[in-house]
This record gives C-alpha cells, structure tokens and sequence, in this order.
C-alpha cells in the first residue's frame, strides 16, 4: 500500500475557539492540521469582507486547486467571470503553518473581518472558517432559520 493510500483525509468539523496572539497568530486544532507543517492554505475574505457576515474561508490545498480550475474554465470575456477572479485574486492570501500548528492571519484580512485577540474556527468539513465570535454569533442566527429547508438538501 502506498504512502497516500494509508493517509487519511483530514475532514474539519466542530467548533474552537482560540486566541489570537499580537502577531497575529492563531493555533489549527491538532485533527485538522496536515501531516507536513509545509502545507500551504489559502484564506479568503468571505464574502467579501468589511460586512458585518464576513469572515475568512480557509481552503486546505486540494480545495484551493478545484476553486483555481474552475476560475481558469471561465471565459474571459464573461464580466462576472472577470469580477469573480479580481475579488478571489486581491481578497486571498497564501499561509503556511508554524512548527506549532500556527499560522499568521494577515493584517488587512483580521481588520476587514474584526478578529482581534479571539477568535473562532467553523469545520466546514472540506474546509473551515475563522470568525470574529460576536459575528458569528449572529451569523449563527441567521443559519438557524435556514436549517429546516438546508436538512432538505441531504
């Protein structure tokens, strides 16, 4: 069996909460971080940051990849496809994890989204989201009330 057979997907799911320290820094729990520390994610400003429901997407690798080829499929002359590669392109950043499990929130994107000394983390299942806590208090709110017809979906 070879190595990446026996790997077993990383799957982000529950809910931490975490400090954010003055450099920025904020802790992946342990079950979601990658086997090598070289791993790069990509955050995203969702969506579209400076609104009171925005935060950051985080996009482990492979996710990133599959939202990059379907940005390439889009036809060039389509505006919308154009407006949706300018805001992805000047709305991410690329990050790389510590030694410790850490990596450094970019200062533009924390202020945009209101993170400061806390914040917290959302599994997404194949991917996660970083929150200001009072945001997304609200936003949770509002995700309440779409339950019913969102079990539908399943």
């Amino acid at each position: 069996m070879s190595q990446s057979e026996n790997t077993e997907p990383v799957y982000y799911s529950s809910f931490y909460r975490h400090g954010v320290d003055e450099k920025r820094r904020i802790q992946i729990p342990a079950k979601w971080r990658p086997k090598t520390n070289e791993t790069q994610f990509t955050l995203i400003l969702w969506p579209r940051g400076v609104q009171q429901n925005a935060c950051l997407l985080v996009l482990p690798p492979e996710e990133w990849i599959l939202l990059v080829q379907k940005l390439k499929l889009m036809p060039f002359a389509d505006p919308k496809a154009e407006a949706l590669r300018r805001i992805v392109g000047t709305k991410s950043d690329r990050v790389t994890l510590d030694k410790v499990g850490r990596f450094c929130l970019p200062e533009a994107m924390t202020k945009a989204v209101g993170i400061e000394k806390e914040a917290v983390l959302i599994g997404l299942v194949d991917r996660f989201e970083i929150w200001n806590p009072d945001r997304y208090k609200s936003a949770m709110e509002g995700d309440e009330t779409l339950l019913p017809e969102a079990f539908r979906m399943i």
